[in-house]
């Protein structure tokens, strides 16, 4: 087994003062067992170690590196950036240009507003909801996470699967009764809530296609389902594209099935890298936020102009080269090399574009209580197994894996060798 010293010794510190020696739950390894390695330097698809380990790279800072890690592009117009100041507290042309661009290529937005995080986009997209509807209650799905935001840590997916317990301490309970959760993809269970609550109901909030209790693709016709339930209540539909926005398609899922949600919220790959968020859509709801209306939100660093450039940077050079063509053959590559595999080892590959997720379960997995059927330890077999080898994916069953235009022919076909013998050791 390979021995990682310096990162023990980084990470013995790191408990001393972080709690649980991480500043992001997940990245402790506790689903899968052991520490983590801590990382020196990353470029294109691969990471190196502060131990010298150098690994093919499947989470890619968990979505943002679609160009892979530093590309050039991005990094040239961050040093651009900083050269004329980190922070101004006051407009600048960035974020304007920034704006239009997410306004042209995403089809529901028509006003949009920069914020720091996922997190923050989808909180705000929650209170603006509640203050345009004048309603309180908000519906979202079991398995689906919105980030850390206290109307939306109830029976959510990602870390706290796996960290805790779905419903956070911390929550206090007449908030979190608010918040009616719904098994995704069972059309009855939606149909009967708003047949019983549709009055109450301010938003239905969906990642449309989840990705945080391993990536689980909607039935056909379920996101027009949402659409129709929303739109005869009353409600608005936000669809959560942190992870899928920019990178499934040009104009995220929304673009693919041509659902029309009313708000939406974005991060990680309109960031580069960098801390970003924001939320957009309906030009009537958005102008209900201050200063037009009398919905509050505001944020010192939204918008700020390292975030906006290597945004900018990154999205543009993604529609320069049409690059969600090669994603989608190189997650076909690895899908077809696999699909062998897979089928032998009684596990259910799932993939949309350059996202995949091994479970460690029969299918079919349609929902987060399907997912949960997984075989923790096995996975936890397979991750080692894996990382030991120079491949690292997501340190948790309940993650997705992602592609970058920066992996090569060569990484897939490495990689599916070593999942294969990955698969054959875990059982």
């Amino acid at each position: 087994m390979t021995t990682r010293p310096r990162s023990r010794e980084l990470f013995a510190a790191a408990r001393q003062r972080i709690p649980g020696g991480v500043n992001s739950p997940v990245r402790a390894f506790r689903s899968v067992g052991g520490e983590p390695f801590f990382v020196d330097h990353a470029a294109g698809a691969r990471i190196r170690d502060v131990d010298g380990q150098e690994y093919i790279d499947y989470v890619g800072t968990w979505g943002p590196a679609i160009l892979g890690h530093a590309p050039a592009v991005v990094v040239e117009a961050v040093r651009a950036a900083a050269g004329r100041g980190l922070s101004y507290g006051i407009p600048n042309p960035l974020e304007v240009e920034m704006a239009e661009l997410i306004c042209a290529w995403v089809p529901s937005v028509e006003k949009v507003r920069m914020v720091n995080s996922g997190t923050e986009a989808t909180m705000s997209c929650v209170r603006l909801a509640r203050g345009f509807t004048g309603r309180d209650k908000i519906v979202k799905f079991d398995g689906c996470y919105h980030g850390h935001v206290d109307s939306l840590l109830v029976r959510a997916g990602s870390g706290a699967l796996t960290h805790g317990r779905p419903d956070s301490a911390g929550v206090p309970a007449d908030l979190a009764a608010l918040t009616i959760t719904l098994p995704f993809n069972n059309a009855a269970e939606l149909e009967a809530t708003f047949a019983r609550e549709g009055g109450a109901i301010a938003a239905v909030m969906v990642e449309p296609v989840p990705a945080n209790a391993g990536l689980i693709p909607p039935r056909p016709g379920y996101l027009a389902k949402l659409r129709e339930a929303c739109t005869a209540h009353g409600a608005l539909l936000v669809f959560d594209e942190v992870m899928t926005g920019f990178r499934l398609a040009k104009g995220g899922v929304q673009e693919l099935t041509g659902i029309r949600p009313d708000l939406t919220a974005m991060g990680k790959v309109m960031g580069g890298g960098l801390p970003v968020g924001a939320f957009g859509g309906r030009a009537d709801v958005m102008d209900h936020l201050a200063p037009e209306g009398p919905v509050y939100q505001a944020g010192t660093l939204s918008g700020n102009p390292l975030a906006m450039a290597a945004g900018l940077a990154q999205l543009r050079e993604l529609g320069r080269t049409a690059a969600w063509t090669r994603l989608e053959e190189l997650g076909r590559q690895l899908e077809d090399g696999l699909r062998g595999d897979v089928a032998a080892s009684g596990v259910t590959f799932h993939r949309a574009g350059s996202m995949f997720s091994l479970f460690f379960a029969e299918g079919p997995v349609q929902d987060a209580d399907d997912a949960k059927k997984s075989d923790t330890a096995k996975f936890a077999k397979f991750f080692h197994y894996c990382l030991e080898r120079g491949v690292y994916f997501p340190p948790s069953q309940f993650e997705t894996g992602f592609i970058s235009t920066a992996h090569t022919d060569e990484d897939i076909v490495r990689t599916v060798e070593v999942v294969a013998q990955a698969l054959r050791h875990a059982a």
